[in-house]
């Protein structure tokens, strides 16, 4: 697999990078082409531009939504028109697989009837339980936060992606992490600070997450433009003693 950071600013976009975008590609083996997958976890405020540089948008496969605050899912609505007056004509319908309520909720943000909404260009599912896009095997773990989130475990040819999306401390995450190759996991909070509960973690919470998951590698990702990234480092690096870094918008990684 391949990972690519779209953007992984916390909460609302940041100077150097759109809010929360993640782009997953992995060849698939039966295809004697060698067809590439794609799929975006989130679409975040700000995404979709930056996601030019990377793909063309018209190639994605499927879009997983870890949880509806618009921060992680807020640019479905320039996707939408992108794909839907295209100067080529509407393309294909793609699945958006997210928490209940997605479809009415993107509906909402771009002022459209809840029926049909997006749905003409969106396959709108509901995560439960684990599912297949191409080659990837995806499996949502309800997280702790103040609206239904998912942490979203992606594995390709035996390798796995461990996607936080936006959590508390709790034992889903530590499932949903449990001996990944890669952990994305999100450290919007500081340590020693008054932070409310089950909403976000600090870098010591999220290395202490990767450490009893057992996870190979560890990026730090979600940190709001008001707190310093390597203070997060700092803190991960306090209770997780492997392989650890900061997500850095742009930056590819192989997996």
């Amino acid at each position: 697999m391949r990972l690519t950071v779209v953007g992984c600013s916390g909460s609302y976009p940041g100077p150097d990078s759109p809010a929360s975008c993640y782009l997953l590609e992995a060849a698939d083996p039966d295809d004697p082409d060698g067809r590439t997958w794609r799929i975006l976890l989130d679409l975040g405020s700000g995404a979709l531009g930056a996601l030019q540089r990377h793909v063309d948008p018209l190639s994605i496969d499927a879009v997983l939504l870890s949880h509806l605050h618009a921060d992680h899912c807020l640019d479905l609505c320039g996707y939408y028109v992108l794909r839907r007056y295209h100067p080529a004509g509407p393309h294909r319908s793609i699945p958006v697989w997210g928490p209940e309520g997605a479809a009415e909720r993107m509906a909402r943000a771009y002022d459209l009837p809840a029926d049909p909404g997006m749905r003409a260009e969106f396959d709108f599912a509901v995560f439960d339980g684990a599912f297949t896009i191409g080659p990837f095997q995806i499996h949502p773990y309800p997280v702790s936060h103040p609206v239904p989130a998912y942490a979203l475990r992606v594995t390709s040819a035996g390798r796995t992606v461990t996607y936080s999306g936006d959590t508390g401390v709790c034992t889903g995450l530590v499932s949903a992490a449990t001996a990944a190759d890669l952990f994305l996991v999100e450290a919007s909070f500081v340590h020693g600070a008054t932070n409310p509960p089950e909403i976000h973690l600090t870098g010591r919470e999220a290395g202490e997450a990767a450490t009893r998951a057992g996870a190979r590698r560890v990026l730090l990702t979600h940190i709001p433009p008001w707190h310093g990234r390597d203070r997060a480092l700092r803190e991960a690096e306090a209770t997780y003693s492997g392989p650890l870094g900061l997500a850095e918008c742009g930056e590819t990684y192989e997996v």
